[in-house]
Parts: C-alpha cells; structure tokens; sequence
C-alpha cells in the first residue's frame, strides 16, 4: 500500500505548490474559527452580561473581521485543492495512457479493455476525490480538533476529560471498521470491470444486437453486473454506515455530559455563561471534526483498491522493448522464420487473503498442445509476394504478428532484412512493416486525417495515390466532399469493404518495405480484390507483400503459398504445385471452387 502511494504521489509534478498552499490556507482558516468562540465568550462576558455596548461592538467587529478572513482563507484553500486534485487527476490518466501505449499485445492481453477503462476513469476519479479531501478535510479536522480541545483546556481542563473519552472511543472503533472495509472495496471495483465490460461490448456491437434481436438478453446481462455491483457495495457500506450513528450517540453523549457538569460547574463559579457557550462550541467543532474523519475514512479505504489498480498500469513494464543498441535501418524486406515457435501466454487472476487482484501470465509453451505455432522455417525474399492460407485457428494472424514485433517468439527467430527483429529499433520495424489488421479501424476525422496515419506529413497527392492503389479512389470520389469526408467514430458511415480499403490505402502511405494483409480484402467483391493485386504487382513491385486469405482466388497467383495446418507448415509452393503436392490445399480448393464460398478448413 504504501508503495502505491510513494508512486501515486510522484504524479502530483508540477502542482506541488497549489498541494502545499492548501493545507496552509486552510490551517489559517481554522485558526480564525477557531478563534472566533473564543471571541464570542467575551462578547456575552464582557459585553452583553456586563450591559457594556461599546464591549458589544468592539467585540462584533472582531468577530466580523475574523469571518471575512477565515472566508479569503477558505477560498483560497478550495482553489487550490481543486486545482492541485484535478491536476493530480490528469497526470495520473496520462501517465497510464502514456505507459499503455507502450505495451505489447502481451501487455494488453493482460488487462482487459474495460478493466483499463475503469482504471483512467473511476479509479482516478475516486482518487481525485480522496486526493482533494486528503489536501482540505484531512488537515482540517486534525487541527479543528487539536485546536479546540486547547481551547476547551484553556477554558476549563476538567470538562476536556469528556472530548478525549470520545475521541479514544471513536478511534477504536474507525480502526475496527476500516480494516473491515478495504477488502470490501477492492472487490466492489472489480465488479466496475464487468459492467463496463458489459456496456462496452454491446455499444461497440448495437448493430449485430439489434439484426439478431437480442436486446433483451443484452439488458439482461447489463442487469446481472449492475446488481452485483449494488450487492457489492452494499455489503461494503454496511459497516461503513455504522460510523454515523456511532457519531451521533457519541455527539449527544457529549452534549448531555458538558451541560450536567457545564451547570455545576456554573453554580460552584468555575464557569461563566460566556465560557459555557465556548464550549458548546468547541465540543460541536471537535465532533464534526471526528465526523469529517469518518468521511476520510470511508474514502479513503475507497481510493485504496483504486490507488493499488492504478499504480499497477503504471509500474507495468513493456514485454517487448528497444534493445540497447538498436538496429536504426531496415536493409530489405527479406523474411526469414527460424525453427519459429510461439505460444499466447495464459493470464490467471487470484486474489489474496487481503482480497488483493493478483495478475500472472504463466508461459505455456512447455504444454505443445497450447502452441499457436510449432517449428516455422521459411525464408522470402525481398519483393516476393507471399500467400498463406489455413483453416481457423492454424496460426496465420499470429505468424505475420511476430514481423513487426507485435509478439515476441517464445523460441527461434524472426528475421528482416536479414537482422533478428529484437534487434531492430521498433519504431524503424514497424515504420518499414505495415499491416493491414484482420479488425479493421478508422478514426473520426477526415479521410484525409485517416490516411496521414500512415504519413502524417502526405500531400494531397500522396493521399490520392495510395487510395488509387487500394482502389478507394472510386468510392471517394463519388462522396459529397470527397477527401474531406468525415469519417464517424468506428467507421461506421463506410462499409466493409470501403473500411477495408481505406485501411490497406493507409497502410501503403508508410511505403512500407513489407506489406501484411490480413483478410484484407474479404469484404471486397473478386473484381476488385483482383484489381488491388494488379496495382500490388504493377506499382509497389519491389515491396514484400504477405497475404492471408480464406479465400483460393486471393493467392492463386502469388510467388508462393504457406498453408499452414495446426501451427506447422503443411505445405509451399505455387498454386499449380499445391494443387498436386497439398491434399488440404487441393481440399480447400475443390471446396471452394463446388461450394463457391470461402474457405474454413473442414474438420
């Protein structure tokens, strides 16, 4: 815990000076609160008991003065706090989006999307506040409440035994219940996970729940992690909830106990009137002082499970990094697979005894049946194009992923331009490797915007060039403002196959020297994914171009064919080689050729 806070703070950065003016602020605010029963009691003593009218207003107007002051002072110290906190706020969302940029897929397989989510937006919010609170209340109270006991001490000693029964009553019992409390919490927020999950899932997927008329199922499953969160906060605040009548037995306690002895002590003539009404005073400042600290109490054993999942994204280190001389040039786009193995590693999530979320990711390519890819020798030569196909699940996605580094080899290497890929520079990799992902993504912007992705520095002409290649050009044109089309969030005002398109023209702005499709073209029709191969061949002719398809009319007339089976290489070669060494490859084409449909390799 406390190392959550030690890197928690390091992000406070340049708002340390609003942090300290704070609590400064605010400890000159209590003091002229402080100060001003104090008055009050030489006000009645002096001034009203006395018959005293120039007393009465000498006395009021300290009283006002010392208002007005502990006002500037009060402002000030929100201005601050809220300046410090929510600058607090943004430093700690950059720096984990900044750290989550760095990740490799690995990295990213081990949180889940809403998980990071929760972490940039409850989490901080709820640290935010805690932070805030921590700046104001949390040195408020402690000196409203040290302050006032002096001055009930100062007033008379033996009425102050009261205020510190309670307080040691108090104390115990906020130990008690927040040690209770924290585990509590830590679960309450992972159940945030699940219904972010839930929500971002069917957002991102409305059409498909609405074709299939599954709304209904949709909201059930939103209901489920809904109540769960509720049950889960429930159960956490049950005992948190007990502070307040705690507080209010102990407040009225208190009050009964300071008058019985407040009236005696008045007839012995140890008190006056005016002392009494002080402390009624300052008894009402020490209790709502134990009452703020219940409220830091039950934030802060909030912002505990917050802080610890935030300071996890933050201190998480990169699986794939720069090594420390690396390689700053790509020779060629030559492609060589070394005795290539790779495996996903698998994440596990436990929990220990305190109900802390404890991550792992076990490597399991020990277990040969959960290796995606087994024994992968090949080399390509600079300019070929490549083809490869396979049924689900055969490993083609994460064969192309390991060029550009996306996911390291468990054992072997991956070679380009004739230099093992850890080698490299990873901007100057993935800069000389585009891919076209399987899920295709556009950003909102223009077309324009979208396309400088790739080159943000392109010209017009660039732009029109490379969509002339991915033949996007003739569906752009025909668009009301053309290049400077906007493009919603998702790509949603674009089909499929424009959405692919646009993809491929984006990823041929880089001029790559190795360019990867991945199921690039399936939502185009034949005709013009014939085309864009025709402009491959024709145009970027000295690029290493690597194709994955379902399809046989995709690849026929590549260089070779990779079919790959199971995580191996079952077979290579040209399409009239395959058609009589590969039975898969003859099967898939016979499938396709009876069936006209596209390929996933029967069982």
């Amino acid at each position: 815990m406390l190392n959550s806070i030690k890197i928690l703070l390091k992000q406070v950065k340049q708002y340390k000076t609003a942090a300290f003016l704070t609590p400064l602020m605010t400890g000159l605010e209590v003091l002229m609160e402080i100060l001003i029963p104090f008055i009050t009691a030489s006000l009645i003593d002096k001034g009203i008991n006395s018959g005293s009218m120039p007393n009465v207003i000498k006395y009021g107007m300290i009283m006002l003065m010392m208002a007005f002051i502990s006002l500037f002072f009060g402002v000030a110290a929100g201005t601050f706090a809220s300046r410090a906190s929510s600058g607090f706020a943004a430093n700690l969302r950059d720096e984990m989006y900044t750290n989550i940029q760095r990740f490799s897929f690995s990295n990213i397989d081990k949180y889940s999307t809403a998980g990071l989510v929760t972490r940039m937006t409850t989490d901080v919010s709820n640290i935010q506040n805690a932070f805030q609170m921590c700046l104001r209340i949390a040195v408020r109270a402690p000196l409203n409440l040290i302050i006032s006991l002096a001055m009930c001490i100062i007033i008379q000693p033996r009425v102050s035994v009261i205020f510190l029964v309670a307080i040691a009553i108090l104390a115990c019992i906020i130990i008690f219940l927040m040690g209770r409390t924290t585990a509590a919490f830590r679960r309450t927020f992972r159940k945030y996970d699940n219904l972010n999950a839930s929500v971002q899932e069917n957002v991102s997927a409305i059409r498909v729940v609405k074709a299939f008329v599954r709304e209904e199922f949709e909201n059930s499953k939103f209901v489920k992690a809904a109540t769960d969160l509720y049950e889960m906060f429930v159960k956490a605040e049950k005992l948190t909830v007990l502070t307040m009548p705690i507080m209010s037995l102990v407040i009225n306690g208190c009050i009964i106990a300071l008058s019985w002895m407040g009236a005696h002590f008045i007839v012995d003539g140890y008190l006056t009137t005016g002392q009494l009404t002080s402390l009624f005073s300052y008894v009402m400042n020490v209790l709502f002082s134990l009452m703020m600290l219940s409220m830091i109490f039950v934030m802060i054993t909030m912002s505990t499970a917050s802080g610890q999942r935030i300071a996890e994204v933050i201190t998480e280190e990169p699986d794939i990094r720069n090594p420390e001389n690396p390689v700053m040039e790509v020779k060629d786009g030559s492609v060589s697979f070394r005795d290539a193995d790779f495996a996903y590693k698998r994440r596990i999530v436990t929990y220990d005894e305190d109900g802390h979320e404890v991550i792992t990711i076990e490597d399991v390519t020990k277990e040969r049946h959960e290796e995606t890819l087994h024994d992968i020798n090949i080399d390509i030569a600079a300019g070929e194009t490549i083809g490869i196909i396979g049924g689900t699940g055969s490993g083609k996605s994460s064969m192309i992923a390991l060029i550009s580094r996306l996911y390291d080899v468990t054992n072997g290497a991956v070679l380009v331009g004739g230099v093992d890929v850890r080698n490299y520079d990873l901007t100057v990799l993935r800069d000389a490797v585009s891919v076209v992902l399987q899920q295709n993504t556009l950003f909102s912007g223009t077309i324009l915007d979208n396309l400088r992705w790739g080159s943000p520095d392109a010209s017009e002409e660039e732009c029109r060039r490379a969509c002339a290649l991915a033949c996007a050009d003739e569906f752009i044109e025909r668009m009301p403002d053309g290049y400077n089309t906007m493009i919603t969030q998702g790509g949603t005002n674009v089909s499929g196959g424009q959405k692919q398109r646009l993809c491929i023209a984006r990823a041929l702005m880089k001029k790559p020297k190795i360019l990867i499709l991945d199921d690039s073209t399936s939502a185009c029709d034949t005709a013009t994914d014939a085309k864009i191969r025709k402009a491959f061949r024709e145009e970027i002719p000295g690029t290493t171009k690597l194709i994955i398809a379902q399809r046989i009319s995709s690849v026929e007339d590549a260089d070779r064919i990779i079919v790959l089976d199971n995580g191996t290489i079952a077979a290579c070669g040209s399409h009239e080689e395959l058609l009589k060494t590969s039975e898969i490859y003859r099967e898939i084409y016979e499938t396709q050729v009876k069936g006209g449909g596209d390929f996933d390799h029967p069982q």
